[in-house]
């Protein structure tokens, strides 16, 4: 996609410190990083959403991201793996990615900021998404 940031990068148009490269999967320093290390993972095929990516490249793209947390946990003691889907998530790059983020004692980064609510309606929630599983 012409337009894609993230797809500029994986055409090399734009330079960016690579952390690893395969056929499938890019894995790159974030230019903004919550901490030092801060690394994103994309697929290097355009898909906005996580469910939009063929069953092959999905489990070739995850041993990716296992590859990298895995190194990553030599480098920290803790790490947080997030993933926006869609803007309503957070999503800011319209192209899967997934950070890898290096945690350290007291440094103040804040993933979990949501408040915990009570819902009485579980049992019917719990139909409603199991009725949307569909392969």
């Amino acid at each position: 996609m012409s337009n894609c940031v993230f797809c500029s990068i994986i055409q090399k148009e734009i330079p960016t410190q690579i952390v690893y490269e395969d056929s499938f999967s890019l894995a790159f320093l974030d230019i903004h990083p919550a901490s030092k290390g801060h690394t994103l993972v994309i697929p290097k095929n355009h898909y906005e959403f996580l469910s939009q990516i063929p069953e092959h490249e999905y489990i070739a793209f995850m041993k990716t991201l296992q590859k990298i947390a895995k190194g990553m946990m030599h480098y920290t003691e803790g790490i947080n793996i997030l993933q926006n889907n869609g803007k309503d998530a957070g999503q800011l790059v319209p192209h899967v990615h997934f950070h890898i983020i290096p945690r350290r004692p007291g440094d103040g980064i804040k993933i979990e900021t949501w408040r915990t609510q009570h819902d009485p309606d579980l049992d019917k929630v719990q139909k409603t998404i199991q009725s949307l599983l569909k392969d």
